[in-house]
C-alpha cells in the first residue's frame, strides 16, 4: 500500500529517469537504478547518460554512492548526514577528510522539489488510485512524457 517515489530531473524539473520503490525501502539503494535509467538523445550519436552534477537530499549520502558517482566522474553535491561526520570524526586522520560540499549548488535542489510538484497536477498520481504498481509507474512515465512534450 506505501510506496515511493524516487525522481531524476533536468536542470528545468523535466524528468529523467522515475522508480518507485515501496515505502520502506531507504533512498540510498535507489541511486544506481535512477542513474541507470537515464536517457537523454543527442542529434547525433548514442544517447547521453551521465549527468555532469547530482544534486540530492541526506538520504542519498552513502560513502556507496560518493563512491559510484565519483567513478563515473559525476560532481557530488550531497550534505553529510551528523551520524556519519560524528563517525568520520570519532576515527580521527582514519576516517577521512569531509567531503566536498558547495552549498549554492544545493539551493539548486527546489528543482527536484518543482518536478515532483508537476506530478501532483494529475489527480490519480497524486492520490495513489491504482492499485498495482506497474500501472502507477505507468501512470509516472505517461505524466513525464506528457511533461517533455508541454
Amino acid at each position: 500500500m506505501t510506496t515511493k517515489i524516487h525522481l531524476l530531473v533536468d536542470g528545468t524539473g523535466r524528468p529523467l529517469s522515475v522508480v518507485l520503490t515501496a515505502g520502506q525501502v531507504h533512498d540510498t539503494i535507489v541511486l544506481p537504478d535512477l542513474l541507470a535509467g537515464i536517457r537523454v538523445a543527442r542529434p547525433v550519436g548514442r544517447p547521453r547518460t551521465t549527468p555532469k552534477q547530482v544534486i540530492a537530499d541526506k538520504g542519498y549520502s552513502s560513502r556507496a554512492n560518493r563512491r559510484l558517482l565519483a567513478r563515473r566522474g559525476i560532481t557530488a553535491t550531497i550534505p553529510e548526514k551528523q551520524d556519519q561526520r560524528a563517525n568520520r570524526r570519532q576515527r580521527g586522520s582514519r576516517g577521512g577528510r569531509p567531503y566536498a560540499f558547495d552549498p549554492q549548488a544545493y539551493k539548486r535542489r527546489n528543482v527536484v522539489e518543482r518536478g515532483f510538484n508537476t506530478f501532483k497536477n494529475y489527480r490519480g498520481i497524486a492520490t495513489r488510485y491504482d492499485r498495482l504498481a506497474r500501472n502507477y509507474l505507468g501512470a509516472l512515465h505517461l505524466a513525464s512524457t506528457l511533461t517533455w512534450l508541454s
